[in-house]
């Protein structure tokens, strides 16, 4: 399978996610520049952290309209793999390919930690394979990672297993003192309807190589090698 990975202005977590996936993962992987309108045969797209475009605005909300996501959004449309990260689930949020939207931290400050996050769906081919009662320590970094979406929305998310993840303390307990940006029901992650699309706001590939001393990243990205093409 062949991994793209696009790059905005300000995207800073793309060298992290192509080192990952080349080096660790062993993958085929390209790095796809915002003005491109090709995604070169990709089956799987990543949208990496970082904060595209100064952020302005909104996160996200320019990048948005950059050409490579009309690539992107018709490769999901057709049933193709994409995965935003942290400023990536919020292009993906901004372009309408997952529900909700990432507000401002409760703490109106940005919050760079190492986070507990424990999987939710049984059904979304990123979190399937793991334990339910587990716990995975994966770094997040942002300022704007509060999820938000309206009660409607909430209650088809939980309908349909489209929560991929949600915060939680070292020992697996979902607790308001472990939600430190404010989530609602303490969402760390989404996926859409088709569970074809995937946004989180920590960073897995941040927590892959064995010289960080910290390596439960792989355990949310190696799923993704398994998944079949369209």
């Amino acid at each position: 399978m062949k991994f793209g990975i696009t790059v905005f202005p300000g995207s800073n977590c793309d060298e992290d996610v192509f080192y990952v996936f080349q080096n660790i993962l062993k993958q085929d992987v390209v790095k796809l520049w915002h003005k491109e309108t090709s995604l070169q045969g990709c089956d799987f797209i990543i949208v990496p952290g970082g904060f595209s475009y100064g952020d302005y605005l909104r996160s996200g909300a320019i990048a948005r309209f950059s050409p490579i996501m009309d690539a992107v959004v018709e490769h999901a449309n057709r049933g193709g793999y994409v995965l935003g990260i942290c400023n990536g689930f919020q292009i993906l949020t901004e372009a309408g390919l997952l529900p909700g939207t990432l507000l401002r931290n409760i703490s109106q400050k940005f919050v760079c930690k190492n986070a507990y996050i424990k999987p939710v769906s049984t059904s979304a081919l990123m979190t399937a394979s793991l334990d339910s009662q587990r716990c995975y320590k994966i770094p997040v970094a942002h300022a704007d990672g509060r999820y938000y979406a309206s009660e409607d929305t909430i209650k088809e998310l939980q309908d349909h297993d489209q929560i991929l993840f949600q915060y939680c303390d070292a020992n697996g307990q979902i607790l308001s003192e472990s939600n430190f940006n404010g989530s609602l029901l303490s969402i760390a992650g989404v996926t859409n309807r088709q569970k074809n699309v995937f946004g989180l706001m920590p960073h897995p590939e941040r927590a892959c190589d064995e010289a960080l001393e910290n390596t439960d990243g792989r355990y949310l990205l190696e799923p993704l090698l398994s998944l079949q093409t369209v």
